[in-house]
């Protein structure tokens, strides 16, 4: 069992610490949880109370990794000090990077590009942010790159998708790669560490709903491809 325990779908209905009335809480099937944990671009500025955090982390560290390794670490950034910094890099990158990238966009897309806008340049105002990092140390007598992203992307799914069971609305970023050393200085991590997600969690400002994905028979290969 869970150090957190278990909790009936019954407590599902009362909505915990920040929540709305009528947001899902901790118990959700994990199937529901999957079909409805779009990305949620948009975050109401409500502090997400210590044991959700811990909570949070708890689930990442649930992932399987190369050789049981556990490489990941995981940056938790609450300050707005060095959220506003870390906002006033990305929303001036992210304009210049995505204003080419707007001609001739599908509607959906649009949507999604206005929304990471939005979020880098409202990131002083998320409660959460979550650095997902790595170290490479697998297999340990010769450490190979591509098990760290094996170990810090099955960590970074299940911390999404707690997020949703806890009725937090959040989103998988690869942010850091638009301003990877200054992400380095302003939150002091190692050289030696691989910065692999940047997870911004809070309560959603915008409805939970189901993902828009491929069916299955279109990406299903029964005894060969």
């Amino acid at each position: 069992m869970s150090p957190y325990g278990l909790v009936s779908r019954g407590a599902c209905t009362r909505p915990l610490p920040g929540q709305r009335a009528g947001e899902r809480g901790v118990g959700m099937d994990v199937f529901e949880a999957m079909e409805t944990c779009r990305a949620i671009r948009y975050l109401r500025p409500d502090p997400v109370p210590d044991e959700m955090v811990e909570k949070l982390i708890w689930a990442a560290t649930r992932a399987p990794s190369p050789g049981n390794s556990q490489g990941w670490e995981f940056v938790v950034v609450r300050d707005r000090a060095l959220l506003a910094r870390l906002a006033g890099t990305l929303g001036e990158r992210m304009r210049a990077g995505t204003a080419a990238l707007a001609e001739g966009l599908e509607p959906s897309q649009a949507r999604i590009l206005k929304g990471a806008v939005h979020l880098t340049e409202s990131l002083a105002e998320v409660p959460l942010l979550v650095v997902v990092c790595a170290r490479n140390i697998y297999p340990p007598q010769a450490p190979q790159e591509i098990f760290v992203w094996s170990c810090a992307y099955p960590a970074a799914q299940n911390l999404v998708l707690a997020a949703r069971a806890l009725g937090l609305g959040s989103t998988f970023a690869t942010w850091q790669t638009l301003a990877e050393a200054e992400f380095r200085e302003i939150l002091g991590i190692p050289d030696d560490v691989t910065i692999c997600a940047t997870i911004p969690v809070g309560y959603p400002d915008r409805p939970f709903g189901p993902v828009a994905r491929k069916p299955v028979a279109e990406v299903m290969h029964l005894d060969g491809w």
